[in-house]
């Protein structure tokens, strides 16, 4: 698939093995810089190395999609802290550097390079790659992926100005962003997926629907259910997609977006316990010794459940950036935080607080009317908000992740009228 190359950003000088061991954090993403933020705000002063892979200053990933994506955001967007905070607190930041290895026995972390770092305590914050799927004709100029910055200024320069075919494959909540931003640029979206309805496997099919028709509305084209039989092009780059229903889309930038798979290769290799992710406990710890794991990549288990989830939002990098540094400092920490994700599409603005696993038998009480766009969603199960999610009404979430994480029986008549305070329920 066509990408165009990170800017390059010049690495810290490989550290020399015979180093004082420190904290080491294997990741550049919004988990690495959190943790880092984090271990020097709770008093760690000794030796902090971030390794990532890509030639960036860590970054965070919301924006790429919505605001960044539409030229309406800089690239100061991204950044959870400035780029000169690093050096500025004496973290060693290597970018362009992948590790290849982990030894728990030995404490140490092995660079592509040949490099040894020794760590007292290490973070595997790896993240996730997308999913890549081998449509015949994948590899034509104008078929992307979506999940860097690179990605995303590729895009954005191909889509500003409008007046392009863009073919989305994938009806999850990325699909969905882009095809909105790419319509709002002004260019012609068809968006398809395995689902009847977009969104319908996270939030059913009654919800999927208010997106859906908001996107309709803008003249974004749905095929649905269907996916991608070949991907056709000429000379080189991409023309068309033949849907496994017979449909031809034109198509001048097709977007493949159909999840992500979580960075597990490291620990592996290492011999951690991997269960869809990393398995770590609530205080991010996995099966080996001074060895965490957080962000996309770490299966937790959550203090409110007992069962352990793995979650992709950019709330859980944060939470698990700061639980992880606490817990490789020795303290009191677990990762209870309601896990949190928001859209941007069109004019719909959306919060959503809660644990998908736990919504599939859940009765879905609503406040408020779909018709208007302006609702808060509820999942209720075994008479507990398991789920909340607040469609164009602000200021609610707190109210909402109480309800979730007090575990409380709660009257489904009075969650739906809009005349009851949640605070009061």
């Amino acid at each position: 698939m066509s990408q165009t190359p990170s800017p390059s950003v010049p690495a810290a000088a490989p550290a020399d093995v015979t180093q004082a061991s420190g904290m080491v954090i294997v990741g550049g993403g919004l988990t690495a810089a959190t943790a880092a933020q984090t271990l020097r705000a709770e008093g760690w002063d000794g030796a902090i190395t971030i390794v990532a892979q890509e030639a960036e200053v860590p970054y965070q990933r919301p924006p790429l999609s919505k605001g960044f994506l539409a030229g309406k955001e800089g690239e100061d967007a991204l950044l959870p802290v400035p780029a000169d905070w690093y050096a500025e607190n004496n973290v060693t930041l290597m970018t362009g550097t992948q590790a290849t290895a982990l030894n728990p026995q030995s404490h140490t972390v092995t660079l592509a390079n040949g490099t040894t770092l020794p760590y007292t305590k290490v973070l595997l914050a790896t993240g996730a790659d997308p999913r890549r799927i081998p449509f015949p004709g994948v590899d034509l100029k104008g078929v992307y992926t979506f999940r860097t910055k690179a990605d995303s200024v590729a895009l954005t320069e191909l889509l500003t100005g409008g007046g392009k075919n863009v073919v989305l494959i994938g009806s999850g909540w990325i699909g969905m962003e882009i095809a909105a931003t790419a319509s709002e640029l002004g260019n012609n979206v068809a968006l398809m997926g395995l689902e009847e309805v977009p969104l319908s496997v996270a939030i059913g099919t009654q919800l999927g629907t208010v997106f859906t028709d908001r996107h309709k509305e803008a003249g974004v084209r749905f095929e649905l259910p269907a996916s991608a039989a070949e991907i056709q092009g000429t000379d080189g780059q991409v023309r068309s997609v033949l849907t496994t229903t017979g449909v031809t889309l034109p198509a001048d930038v097709v977007i493949v977006a159909v999840g992500v798979v979580p960075n597990i290769a490291l620990a592996q290799d290492a011999g951690l316990t991997i269960n869809n992710g990393i398995e770590v406990d609530s205080a991010l710890r996995t099966s080996a010794a001074d060895v965490f794991a957080a962000g996309d990549v770490a299966n937790a288990l959550h203090p409110v459940t007992g069962t352990h989830a793995r979650s992709e939002h950019w709330a859980n990098a944060i939470a698990s950036g700061k639980v992880a540094a606490k817990s490789m400092l020795g303290k009191d920490a677990a990762l209870d935080d309601i896990p949190y994700f928001y859209t941007d599409q069109f004019d719909l603005g959306m919060e959503y607080s809660g644990f998908g696993a736990l919504t599939k038998d859940a009765e879905l009480v609503i406040r408020g009317e779909l018709a208007s766009r302006e609702f808060i969603a509820f999942w209720v199960l075994d008479g507990r908000v398991v789920a909340g999610m607040n469609v164009n009404i602000w200021d609610v979430q707190d109210a909402i992740k109480d309800l979730i994480s007090s575990q409380r029986i709660i009257d489904t008549a009075a969650l739906a009228d809009p005349q009851t305070p949640l605070e009061r329920i």
